[in-house]
């Protein structure tokens, strides 16, 4: 795993576990990075319905796992990088290329655990191990360029000034990506961009998968039970108040915080498909 998630959560032990676990749960605790990813989550849930809506209208067959991942992946990208990946619309080549070599890499990773012969394969570069390097090349790639842009765009005011500003004033420094370079300051050695690259790219692994897999198989279990769905449609219509007239953008914008915690019905939906479904079924980590 270390090919791909270098030093990140996931991947690494003692010290660099309990620094990257110290500052992610402080981190993620902070409302700013809870408001800004539920704005960014509800951004692309609009883009979501749009494009559904629009495919449904023409009578097209979609593949709702695909969309569902690709939505997933723009708003956790989001979140960690501050850039917009546009896998959904599809209207960056760069982008779609990263997102592909990200899916194989993962794929071919957990291969391994099957593939008595993959150091073999990695020694001589052939095969599933040649794909593999070549998909991380294309990641490191592209994850090494935006973290340049970031620091770049951070520095281009970098001054103790602009520094204060930054620590006074989160808003300016939203996504994660931002806030561990903010915290690589303090430690430039250690927290270099190599160790940002592991750090985020473990984030995205965290959030993709698990979000957009529960989310494939809460749909299914709802078309598979439609008493269950009408309740939950109608939980739903009621917490945010919805009314024919209305569009997506009309409803995305009265689903905040409250009418959420409203939906008592569609909370217990959810769980009962990570009970049948489980996002991570295998944790393969022991305590020391």
């Amino acid at each position: 795993m270390k090919d791909l998630f270098g030093d990140g959560i996931f991947a690494t032990d003692g010290e660099k576990w309990r620094q990257q676990r110290k500052l992610a749960s402080h981190e993620f605790s902070t409302k700013v990075l809870r408001e800004f990813s539920s704005v960014v989550f509800r951004t692309n849930a609009t883009k979501l319905a749009d494009k559904i809506s629009s495919t449904a209208n023409n009578g097209t067959v979609i593949d709702m796992q695909d969309l569902l991942m690709k939505t997933t992946m723009d708003s956790i990208f989001k979140v960690g990088f501050g850039f917009e990946l546009n896998t959904l619309s599809g209207s960056d080549e760069s982008s779609i290329q990263f997102s592909n070599a990200f899916d194989e890499a993962n794929s071919l990773v957990f291969h391994r655990y099957v593939d008595i012969f993959w150091q073999l394969k990695r020694y001589f570069n052939i095969r599933s191990e040649a794909k593999l390097r070549r998909n991380i090349q294309i990641i490191d790639d592209f994850v090494m360029k935006l973290i340049h842009q970031k620091r770049e765009q951070m520095n281009g005011q970098d001054n103790v000034r602009t520094a204060k500003l930054y620590l006074e004033y989160p808003r300016a420094r939203e996504d994660i990506l931002s806030r561990f370079i903010m915290q690589s300051k303090t430690d430039p050695k250690t927290m270099n961009d190599r160790y940002l690259r592991d750090i985020v790219l473990n984030f995205l692994i965290a959030g993709k998968d698990t979000t957009g897999n529960t989310l494939t198989w809460f749909f299914y279990m709802l078309c598979k039970n439609p008493i269950v769905q009408h309740k939950v449609e109608l939980e739903i219509n009621e917490s945010v108040e919805w009314a024919e007239k209305d569009n997506a953008d009309d409803f995305t914008a009265r689903l905040n915080e409250g009418a959420i915690e409203n939906m008592h019905y569609l909370h217990s939906a959810i769980s009962e498909t990570l009970r049948l479904y489980p996002a991570v079924p295998v944790v393969q980590i022991n305590s020391l």
